[in-house]
């Protein structure tokens, strides 16, 4: 499978961060989490599932357990399973970050503490 112009698949919505699923395979996510400005995707943690964001377009403000930073284009945040993470756009652009999450999430899998994707 190839998937061309990944952040050509960004999708927005004004009420709340956007995802765009780009790939799935039996042991990994790919997709897109999309945040206009002033958008958050809240504290969250995942049992069982490591996730990686890659910023494309952009810039955010990322947590990782307890550390706190700004990311931008090319940069690479790991949240390992289990460790609290969140992702916020402080704008004035919109942010598009590639996440890949292993395994993927769904109900293949047991003990998701996650929300269903990215």
């Amino acid at each position: 499978m190839i998937v061309r112009s990944v952040a050509q698949s960004a999708q927005f919505s004004r009420s709340k961060m956007a995802k765009a699923s780009l790939a799935s395979g039996n042991q990994l996510f790919a997709g897109l989490n999309c945040f206009l400005p002033g958008q958050v995707h809240e504290l969250h943690a995942h049992a069982g599932q490591d996730k990686l964001y890659m910023v494309l377009d952009g810039c955010g403000d990322v947590t990782v357990g307890d550390r706190r930073d700004r990311v931008g284009p090319g940069d690479l945040v790991l949240a390992r399973e289990g460790e609290p993470h969140a992702l916020e756009n402080p704008g004035p652009e919109n942010l598009v970050v590639l996440t890949v999450m292993a395994p993927p999430p769904g109900p293949r899998r047991r003990g998701n503490a996650g929300t269903g994707g990215t």
